[in-house]
Parts: C-alpha cells; structure tokens; sequence
C-alpha cells in the first residue's frame, strides 16, 4: 500500500518523525509532498522557509521511514495526489473536522497531534 503525506517540514523535528513513523506503519511505500520553498513563503510569510527546500528533501530521505520525497509548487498537492494514486493520505492532528485534500482519491487517516512539537512554537522560543 502506498502511503503518501505532505507539508513543508521547515524545522524537522520529532513530531514529524512520528509523523513518518505512523505512515510507514501503514503502507509499505511512504511518498511526502515536500512544499516548494516558494509555497512555504505564501503559506508561512517571508521569513520562511528557514532551510531550503534542497535541504529540507534531504533530511527527509535521510529518514528511514521515506521512501520518496517530491517538491511541488502548488498552493494544495492535488495534482500530486492524482499523480501518484495513494491508497492512504495521513495528515496531521490539525486536521480533525477539516476536508483533506485529495480524500476524493485515497482514505484519509489523522495523525494525533503531539503536543510541544511545533516547528511555529520553535520559532518563537514557546518549546
């Protein structure tokens, strides 16, 4: 089964590896939709990203539980999505009660959010 997952994982940190750990528990294939460093810059403001999107796509190929990464540029990977036909979308806990995009193509499951893991709360020194 084909796992995929997205967002910009500016500051990798361990909520995103549990993250990644619970999509692998899933599937046997973990695809992330890595945010362009141009889309984090519309989504999070100018003073983001904070590593590049080179370096961000590396960490996370580095991680053992990623099969494969892909920058996209689009404001919602719904190209990607139906693209790379996923059995399974995962989403973070932030998304409890909200549509996921792409849930007109794979199940959508929710990560449960951990709480203290916020690359926002990094930022602003509140970890």
């Amino acid at each position: 089964m084909k796992v995929f997952t997205n967002g910009c994982f500016d500051i990798l940190h361990r909520g995103h590896i549990e993250l990644l750990k619970y999509c692998s528990s899933l599937g046997t294939t973990v695809v992330v939709g890595l945010n362009s460093d141009s889309s984090v810059k519309k989504i999070k403001g100018p003073k983001r990203p904070i590593f590049s999107e080179k370096d961000r796509k590396f960490m996370l190929e580095a991680c053992k539980y990623v099969d494969k990464v892909i920058i996209f540029d689009e404001e919602t990977p719904y190209r990607l999505i139906k693209e790379i036909k996923p059995d399974i979308i995962v989403k973070g806990g932030d998304y409890v009660g909200v549509p996921v995009v792409g849930g007109d193509i794979a199940a959508v499951k929710i990560f449960g959010y951990l709480d203290g893991y916020s690359t926002t709360h990094i930022l602003e020194g509140t970890m």
